[in-house]
């Protein structure tokens, strides 16, 4: 249920991203949506390495959320209306910008400015809510569902170790098998056979008799 809930999340945020060409983000999803399967083959196959892989990259990833509230915060010099999650490709903003809650986009038509007949300009009044919040809101819930399946991860990881450490405790790893104990008892009955049947054997009883 954990990882069908941070696959869900995480397309959800891939979607969107698309829908406004933010190149930075596209990829950063892309390895997240990654990391979130190897995490969960690592549980259903008993992996504990790809679980810690999984751990750690939930650090990376809380990280870049971070970074992405302090960019549509505008905080420490970085400014929303830059190119920097467009790898300075377009001028393209967060799809949120344009089709927010209450978002009224209209067009208004340059052609009375030469040379800008046939752009046209873009405006949005009505918002409800300012895209801004909408991209910080949506990396709050990344950093928490990351937590979660930090706290989920460092659990797998410690039940997956008690069980091996269990399992050597009774002996699954052990080189010798139990039935070795058992191999000299068995030489000496075989030692004890041999001497019944024994032309010696044979004698030493009709001597007797």
């Amino acid at each position: 249920f954990f990882s069908f809930s941070f696959q869900l999340a995480a397309l959800e945020r891939q979607v969107f991203d698309f829908l406004g060409y933010q190149w930075a983000p596209i990829l950063a999803n892309f390895l997240h949506i990654i990391i979130v399967i190897l995490g969960l083959f690592g549980t259903i196959q008993y992996r504990p390495r790809y679980i810690v892989v999984y751990a750690i990259w939930t650090a990376i990833w809380v990280t870049w959320n971070i970074f992405i509230i302090c960019f549509y915060l505008e905080v420490g010099g970085l400014s929303k209306d830059s190119e920097l999650l467009t790898f300075n490709i377009s001028r393209h903003q967060s799809w949120w910008s344009e089709n927010g809650p209450g978002c009224v986009r209209k067009e208004a038509s340059m052609s009375g400015i030469k040379g800008l007949d046939t752009h046209s300009y873009i405006s949005v009044i009505g918002c409800t809510l300012e895209y801004r919040y909408i991209e910080v809101m949506h990396s709050s819930f990344q950093i928490l569902v990351a937590l979660v399946g930090f706290v989920y991860a460092c659990y797998v990881v410690s039940v997956f170790t008690e069980e091996e450490d269990s399992f050597d405790f009774i002996g699954g790893f052990d080189p010798f098998p139990l039935y070795h104990v058992n191999e000299k008892p068995t030489n000496l009955l075989f030692k004890q056979t041999y001497l019944w049947i024994s032309p010696a054997g044979f004698s030493s009883m009709e001597r007797i008799n």
